[in-house]
């Protein structure tokens, strides 16, 4: 197979008309320049170049395939471009796979700067309500990079963005709208707005009590966190919730657990040495997480 190396010495052959002059253009020895016409006159079994008294002629043979080394060429210099310019986060295609209350809490004004310095850099956002499920698509090759809290388990490579607190929610008649925070046993016989199985936090929720040898109520179940939040603002029991559920303030009151819990907010990745990817992880962890007040 002809090298690009070569197909360069052909072109620059047929743009200067002479031996010195291309090997010069190159930066190469006029022997090694013959050498490498000398690989394509054997691959294309025919001669390529005729040596006359006043210099050399190009064969119609050589003029032919010089024609196409262009486009080659061209296109080989089009893939290091794009090549570089993904490297440089300045082009290419990011799939960002995040939990559902991340989205409008934490990337909108992340995607919102990356737009504007990367125009060219196109961001495919897919939503979940469960990390495990995201650490899933991330393995199957169809996720670049999951946002969310800690899996169950997972081989693949973890950052901490931050730490997220877990907050109660209750309406603005219940007992818990007069006290500054609430304890995990204040929870034990409380209607509890709970979470569906395939809801990371139903999970969550459950390690959480049983740790304080707690037991929940739960009265009904929900798969968004800031369903549960409306549900128990407007009165049909408590729930707990991530921060990042309540860009909306839901009706009742929220208060903070005592002591304060938080769970970690990771940046999962595949391939940690992606350029593209540590680029839009850097740009997390300088904006950090945005506050909730209770």
């Amino acid at each position: 197979m002809a090298t690009l190396r070569a197909l360069e010495c052909l072109v620059a052959l047929v743009d200067t008309g002479s031996v010195t002059k291309a090997a010069a253009s190159l930066h190469l020895s006029q022997p090694a320049l013959s050498h490498q016409i000398g690989a394509l006159e054997r691959e294309f079994g025919t001669r390529i170049v005729e040596r006359q008294s006043r210099g050399i002629r190009v064969t119609a043979a050589g003029l032919a395939a010089a024609k196409e080394a262009r486009i080659a060429l061209e296109a080989a210099h089009r893939a290091v471009e794009a090549g570089r310019f993904v490297g440089e986060g300045r082009s290419g295609r990011i799939r960002v796979a995040c939990a559902e209350t991340m989205t409008v809490w934490l990337l909108v004004p992340a995607l919102r700067r990356w737009r504007s310095e990367r125009p060219e850099v196109t961001v495919d956002l897919m939503e979940f309500t469960s990390t495990d499920r995201m650490v899933e698509v991330l393995m199957a090759g169809q996720a670049d990079v999951v946002i969310g809290p800690e899996p169950t388990a997972t081989s693949a490579h973890q950052e901490i963005i931050g730490d997220e607190e877990m907050l109660v929610v209750a309406s603005a008649h219940h007992d818990f709208a007069g006290k500054t925070s609430v304890t995990v046993k204040d929870l034990t016989g409380e209607p509890f707005v709970h979470y569906t199985p395939d809801n990371g936090n139903a999970v969550w929720v459950d390690r959480f009590v049983a740790a304080h040898q707690v037991s929940l109520t739960p009265i009904l179940r929900t798969r968004s966190p800031r369903t549960a939040a409306q549900l128990a603002g407007a009165g049909m029991g408590v729930t707990i919730v991530p921060a990042s559920a309540l860009t909306v303030q839901p009706p009742g009151v929220v208060r903070h657990l005592e002591p304060r819990v938080y769970r970690s907010l990771m940046a999962i990745t595949a391939t940690p040495s992606d350029a593209l990817v540590s680029l839009f992880i850097e740009e997390l962890l300088r904006q950090g997480l945005p506050t909730v007040s209770a």
